[in-house]
């Protein structure tokens, strides 16, 4: 009995420990499964970090290359504006030897005409040689008198074969540098061509680069946080210009203070403002300053003295101009397609300093122009002068004849 009761009494202890086993077997299980899913978020968030750091790679990869066309597509429009001028200077000097050919031509014609109605006189006179003319002439003051027309028609016909002779090769001479010219003219024509076909190859391949990377930034989180990036980028730039110009002597040269001059200061480039200063650009960011909308190479002007603080390109803003006019004043130029200046330049109000662009990853051409006060963004409708509605029409200019010749 006793021992029936214990091996009763065992066998539910038993089954306990079987049952206790079979409950850890049963938690042991979700705890392994758990494991394997925690296992699998963290390749899939290493997969991702991954994937964001090739995104990131691919996208400063994009961001050089387009630095890289872009300087390419400035150097050559630059390089095809200086050829443009070369033209220009070399078809006038054409038309100027041209025209000069002309009145050598229709000078020579006259004397020509000159020396035949002398070799006419001279036939009416008989063709009589000198020897003939004092033994036919028996009056004294007859033959001094047909001497002295003789004489008089000798020289004045040596005098217009002497003439003749010398436009002759004056002529020669400048058909010649014509040709010269024409031939000069033809490798600038030429030259201008291969600048325009390699202007167009560099355009194409910036248009990929701009294609993909709005592929790779097409999201709004993306968008803003690049923004965000160059706007950062070049607030640190203005204030390490400020504190660099800060200790750099001025030019000696009476001008206008530029704090003087506002509500006067001329605007850089003609076209409509398609971006207003603090307007929106979304996502709570706001414009710094205004965009013009222009021309592809339309000319972009300083719009006072000043010198050139930086010249380079910088991304967001493509190749940027920034002038220091002192006092703690600078204006800004950017999405440039070439630029005319470099660092340490000194510039003049309304000389051309650049050319309006896209750079910067820009679809549209334009030109991003700021006003800083001791690096903080003032509006520069209160400081340029006043336009009607969003439309700048008029721009003060100086000859882009320096910019040319400089370059």
């Amino acid at each position: 009995m006793l021992q029936y009761f214990r091996a009763h009494l065992l066998w539910p202890q038993g089954t306990g420990l079987l049952l206790l086993g079979m409950m850890a077997l049963a938690q042991a299980a979700p705890l392994e499964t758990k494991k394997e899913e925690l296992q699998q978020v963290r390749g899939r968030i290493s997969h991702l970090q991954s994937e964001l750091k090739s995104a990131k790679d691919h996208q400063l990869e994009l961001n050089k290359n387009l630095q890289a066309v872009e300087q390419k597509i400035g150097k050559l429009a630059r390089r095809l504006r200086v050829l443009a001028g070369s033209l220009a200077r070399q078809q006038k000097q054409l038309q100027q030897l041209q025209k000069k050919q002309t009145q050598q031509e229709q000078a020579l014609d006259i004397h020509r005409s000159l020396l035949s109605q002398q070799i006419r006189t001279a036939y009416a006179m008989g063709r009589q040689e000198r020897i003939k003319i004092l033994l036919n002439q028996q009056d004294p003051a007859t033959i001094s008198r047909v001497m002295t027309y003789y004489d008089y028609f000798n020289q004045a016909r040596m005098e217009q074969l002497v003439l003749i002779q010398t436009l002759i090769n004056n002529l020669q001479e400048t058909e010649a540098d014509l040709i010269s010219e024409t031939n000069r003219l033809e490798e600038l024509q030429a030259k201008e061509l291969q600048q325009q076909d390699a202007l167009k190859t560099a355009q194409l391949a910036r248009y990929e680069v701009v294609k993909s990377l709005a592929g790779v930034i097409s999201s709004k989180g993306q968008e803003l946080g690049g923004l965000k990036r160059n706007e950062k980028q070049l607030k640190s730039l203005m204030q390490r210009l400020q504190q660099e110009l800060s200790a750099v002597p001025t030019e000696a040269v009476s001008h206008k203070a530029f704090r003087t001059l506002k509500g006067r200061l001329p605007w850089p480039s003609k076209g409509k403002l398609i971006a207003r200063f603090a307007s929106s650009k979304g996502a709570g960011m706001r414009w710094d300053g205004v965009v013009i909308a222009g021309q592809e190479g339309q000319e972009v002007k300083a719009i006072h003295h000043g010198r050139v603080a930086f010249a380079e390109w910088l991304r967001g803003f493509g190749l940027l101009l920034i002038i220091d006019h002192g006092n703690g004043y600078m204006s800004l130029y950017g999405h440039n397609q070439s630029l005319f200046k470099e660092v340490g330049d000194w510039v003049e109000a309304g000389e051309m300093i650049a050319l309006v662009g896209s750079s910067g990853g820009r679809l549209k051409s334009g030109v991003y122009f700021s006003i800083r006060k001791k690096g903080r963004p003032v509006n520069p409708k209160r400081w340029c002068k006043k336009i009607k509605g969003n439309r700048v029409t008029s721009v003060l200019g100086v000859s882009s004849k320096t910019a040319l010749a400089e370059s």
